[in-house]
């Protein structure tokens, strides 16, 4: 059975010498000292290890089931939820006015990285609860935040989110599920709704779902969608629950990975619902939760790598096969360990530096959504809106990439089930297509983020990496060659792709958007450049401080050394690729393929 240890280190030092969070200007930061965030990990570490970890491979092999329109959980899932709510974790950056213990997002997204390591199928009832939840605090009058969230924060009721129909998937404009207005305010949801994460079970004594559905007489396609709450149980005046809504499971889906998470096909018939915001602005609701939503899923892609790697690692170091062209390293066993060979270093270092690198890049990200909406800055809204479709895609597809390169590692018994190995493959494989297909995420960025609000987020991203460069390029030779030369040449390969796309984009709109999901990847290379560098810096600091740990800062710049080696040149092959221009993609007719 495969193991798990929280990376509590590493976040600490992320959080601390590189993000360095309590010298941040930002409401809240300053009671995040190393002593509480750490006993605040620590804690969650033990949660992810000793309860949530021993149910993975529960979840895996049990799933869920359906039985007589009862949805069940898998053995011990019920458990432990009461014990992550009443630890209190299900609200951890909630307001406390709703009973959350409104904690920095910072802190919710470290934590939910240790849960999702864990245990993904089980963190996504509460992560869907979460999203959910922001929809309904940003977007829901005083009387539904009063009558929703405090039991929404405490996982007593979850949520979820609507949006997917048989016909419709990213273009929700072609949704049919319809909401008739009534005459007390209330509009009866008609319709069905597929791949609901969490959308039914046996945890919760309430199930909120936030639907999409389009109000007669409206405008068509998407302009004519709204966002309404639909519970599972009619809620009473006095809080408390009433009958049964016209809301009912069609069947739990039968999927590739996350099985101990119930994925349900819903079926609305004249279901009670009530608005959420305005009529026919039901994306705009939406999209609170699915951004958020998807920094989440870009957080599970580390959070699936990083559990296969430790394991890989250990089997790595474990196994004995063949012997160190250099000269036997066990020269007392029968052959020496896998980790001697090159080719299982060069393996073990893509997944080494790759999680590390994510980390800082996901953690950095949520201090920009807490400057945004703590501080209300609108330059870091701006720009962890245009990386949020980075973090999500990038993440995700290396994320999964780096799970495969784990289970190879182990050889065959990386594909027999009884090391485990295939499950975090299995699982990181829908982070790449939920919460909008990572195609979906590229087109997003190259045709609408680059653009926004003038290019001014984009420059502005560019500047900074311009006045890192310059500010730190003096450190030492070494630190220069190793990190601020591959991370400029990096860069000027990203604003190459960017002049290309806004050159030959305008004349034939094609060449910018066959050429999306490169620029996808070389943005976030350059991220992770970015954040190799900083995290490098940090380290040498500490060093030079003479730490007592000097082990681990030395590891720290060696992999990011490797990093900037041997991964950050792909963009070299990116822009290579975007150059190209969309002739040799289109030039098939359909009929040819």
């Amino acid at each position: 059975m495969p193991s798990y240890s929280a990376p509590i280190k590493d976040t600490q030092f992320i959080l601390h010498d590189v993000l360095k969070i309590t010298e941040t200007q930002i409401p809240g930061y300053d009671e995040l000292e190393a002593e509480f965030t750490s006993a605040v990990l620590e804690e969650a570490g033990k949660i992810a290890g000793e309860v949530l970890h021993p149910l993975n491979t529960v979840g895996d092999t049990e799933g869920c089931r359906l039985e007589n329109g009862v949805v069940y959980t898998p053995t011990g899932f019920k458990a432990a939820f009461e014990q992550v709510k009443e630890g209190g974790w299900t609200g951890l950056d909630m307001p406390e006015q709703y009973g959350g213990q409104n904690m920095p997002y910072v802190m919710g997204t470290a934590v939910g990285e240790f849960f999702s390591a864990a245990n993904q199928a089980f963190t996504m009832y509460q992560g869907l609860t979460h999203g959910a939840a922001s929809a309904i605090l940003a977007h829901g009058t005083d009387a539904q935040k009063d009558t929703f969230l405090p039991k929404m924060v405490s996982c007593e009721w979850t949520g979820t989110m609507n949006l997917t129909e048989p016909h419709c998937g990213t273009d929700l404009g072609l949704m049919r599920t319809k909401a008739e207005p009534q005459e007390d305010g209330s509009y009866k949801i008609t319709g069905q709704k597929i791949f609901i994460s969490s959308g039914d079970h046996d945890m919760a004594d309430n199930i909120i779902h936030l639907v999409l559905a389009k109000i007669p007489g409206g405008p068509d396609g998407i302009k004519g969608v709204s966002l309404f709450i639909v519970p599972k149980f009619i809620v009473k005046d006095d809080g408390s629950l009433g009958d049964r809504n016209g809301v009912s499971v069609g069947k739990i889906e039968e999927k590739m990975g996350i099985h101990g998470n119930s994925t349900c096909v819903m079926n609305y018939d004249s279901a009670t619902g009530y608005l959420l915001g305005t009529e026919h602005k039901g994306m705009r609701a939406m999209f609170t939760m699915m951004n958020e939503a998807r920094l989440g899923v870009g957080m599970q892609g580390l959070a699936q790598a990083e559990a296969a790697y430790q394991n890989a690692l250990e089997y790595a170091k474990d196994r004995l096969q063949g012997r160190d062209v250099t000269g036997a390293k066990n020269p007392e066993g029968p052959a020496d360990p896998l980790i001697v060979h090159p080719d299982i270093r060069r393996n073990l270092m893509d997944q080494k530096s790759f999680a590390e690198g994510a980390r800082a890049f996901i953690l950095w990200g949520a201090k920009m959504l807490d400057q945004a909406h703590r501080s209300e800055d609108k330059d870091a809204d701006g720009l962890i809106s245009l990386l949020t479709p980075v973090i999500k895609g990038f993440l995700t597809d290396q994320g999964y990439d780096m799970t495969v390169q784990a289970q190879q590692v182990y050889g065959g018994h990386g594909y027999i089930e009884e090391w485990g190995m295939s499950q975090y493959t299995r699982d990181a494989r829908i982070a790449m297509i939920y919460e909008g297909a990572n195609g979906v995420q590229a087109l997003d960025l190259v045709g609408r983020k680059l653009a926004q609000d003038g290019g001014k987020h984009v420059m502005a991203f560019f500047e900074m990496i311009k006045n890192f460069c310059k500010e730190n390029g003096d450190i030492s030779d070494a630190y220069s060659k190793e990190f601020i030369e591959p991370l400029k040449a990096a860069s000027k390969d990203l604003q190459a792709a960017g002049m290309y796309f806004m050159q030959n984009g305008m004349k034939n709109p094609n060449h910018a958007l066959a050429g999306s999901y490169d620029f996808m990847h070389m943005f976030g290379h350059v991220c992770l450049g970015l954040m190799w560098a900083e995290m490098a810096k940090a380290a040498q600091a500490a060093l030079d401080a003479g730490s007592s740990d000097a082990a681990f800062y030395e590891t720290k710049i060696a992999t990011g050394r490797y990093y900037m080696a041997r991964r950050l040149p792909a963009t070299a092959l990116h822009l290579a690729r975007i150059q190209t221009g969309a002739d040799t993609v289109m030039a098939l007719d359909a009929d040819q393929f």
